[in-house]
């Protein structure tokens, strides 16, 4: 069964390039554009990692984390936010939320693999 990520983030050319080199990997990847779009996403679909930027419009990555984990079809999945060495203090206010990880920017395709596969397996 191949597995699905969900990447969330209003950055149009960063979505590109992390869905390249996850589906590259034969990972299964929708996009979303902020929390409220990933919401919508998620309804009725199951997946099994969700990547979320921190800073979005609409609802932002802690939102997004707070939302998921209320909702009983998604509760358990795995969430890992993408943050900047600048939002590294608000790792403590991801974890809080319900967070599983964080992946810190820049990041190698290699190290986006490693912490997915660690997370979700291959």
């Amino acid at each position: 069964m191949t597995k699905r990520i969900l990447i969330v983030g209003e950055s149009a050319s960063v979505r590109r390039v992390e869905s390249f080199v996850l589906s590259s990997a034969g990972y299964e990847v929708m996009e979303a554009v902020d929390g409220e779009d990933a919401l919508a996403r998620l309804a009725g679909r199951r997946v099994h990692l969700v990547l979320t930027g921190l800073d979005m419009p609409n609802l932002d990555g802690l939102g997004l984390i707070r939302a998921i984990r209320e909702h009983a079809a998604h509760r358990f999945t795995p969430v890992v936010m993408i943050t900047t060495p600048s939002q590294a203090p608000r790792k403590q206010d991801g974890r809080a939320a319900g967070a599983t990880g964080w992946i810190a920017k820049p990041f190698t395709p290699d190290q986006l693999l490693t912490a997915v596969r660690r997370v979700i397996g291959a």
